[in-house]
């Protein structure tokens, strides 16, 4: 018997592959599909906020991210139009330097390919820093997230690499202005057409 995408949520929902690692947190996938839903956006791992309401993208990286798209807060939780699918679903605690750890990497390899056969209708994928890249684009990624992202052209129109939108980033935008001027845009409309 074929599993539904509601009997795959709740079976990722249940995850615990991780749970020794993630310690002292318990898991908490934290994710959504519709079988609708035209964008798909991988990023890296919940962070410390989403791990506490559930909610992805719901921190200050999910408001500038928001703002590339040009999307309110009740347009980007529209399951039926946007899939959210990290890299890691659940949130991996902090590292050593005062950031968050790395999404662990059984997680996509286990979850993404079943979850993207039950979503048809998918014509864009946002690659969001260089964790969803390297999965996604494999040796098709730059050797860096820079690279990667300039060259986004490439990976069009299934594929658009974007750099993490996290307040961190603030220099690495400022150093690279054509992200601004070229690639916003085209992501702006695309995104658009895509859920008009």
């Amino acid at each position: 018997m074929t599993e539904t995408l509601t009997s795959l949520s709740a079976r990722a929902r249940a995850c615990r592959i991780c749970v020794d690692a993630l310690a002292p947190f318990e898991p908490r996938p934290t994710f959504r599909a519709h079988r609708d839903a035209r964008l798909v956006i991988v990023g890296q791992a919940p962070g410390s906020r989403v791990h506490e309401t559930g909610i992805p993208w719901n921190d200050r990286s999910g408001d500038r991210l928001r703002d590339w798209l040009q999307l309110d807060r009740a347009r980007f939780y529209d399951e039926a139009r946007i899939a959210i699918l990290p890299a890691g679903f659940c949130y991996p605690g902090v590292d050593r330097n005062g950031g968050d750890k790395p999404p662990r990497p059984i997680c996509a390899p286990t979850w993404h390919a079943a979850f993207r056969a039950h979503m048809p209708n998918i014509a864009l994928t946002l690659l969001v820093g260089s964790y969803a890249q390297r999965f996604y684009l494999g040796p098709a990624a730059k050797a860096t997230l820079g690279a990667t992202v300039a060259s986004w052209r490439e990976h069009a129109p299934s594929f658009l690499p974007l750099p993490h939108p996290s307040w961190r980033n603030t220099a690495w935008l400022r150093r690279n202005p054509w992200f601004e001027n070229d690639v916003l845009p085209a992501l702006r409309t695309r995104v658009a057409a895509l859920l008009e």
